[in-house]
């Protein structure tokens, strides 16, 4: 990994769309390193310091909320969510592939 990888995973969620989200599987391989989703995910950890990232746009590849442990209280991931529009049943998002946003699509 380059030394600047946790900065560029921000750069990228950073222009996630409201009302969308991504998976950090689709973070990383947009950033070339398509193995790497797991970094993304650790990026993503370190990141509750920084509101400039909204983290809670980035899920697993099926729409669930795996990263919820890292939001307080528990339930603010669902609660930002749906602020945005989307919808959450069981920590995860209704209808998950309308609201997906694929940076490879998205930016290139």
């Amino acid at each position: 990994m380059e030394p600047n990888f946790f900065e560029n995973v921000y750069e990228v969620v950073k222009l996630i769309p409201k009302g969308r989200w991504t998976s950090y599987g689709a973070i990383a391989h947009y950033l070339g390193t398509k193995r790497s989703a797991r970094m993304v995910g650790w990026a993503m950890n370190n990141a509750h310091h920084m509101p400039e990232v909204p983290a809670h746009r980035v899920l697993n590849r099926n729409g669930e909320l795996t990263g919820k442990g890292h939001f307080n209280p528990s339930g603010k991931m669902q609660e930002l969510l749906e602020l945005e529009g989307l919808s959450v049943k069981n920590d995860a998002v209704v209808h998950a592939s309308k609201s997906f946003w694929d940076p490879i699509e998205e930016l290139l």
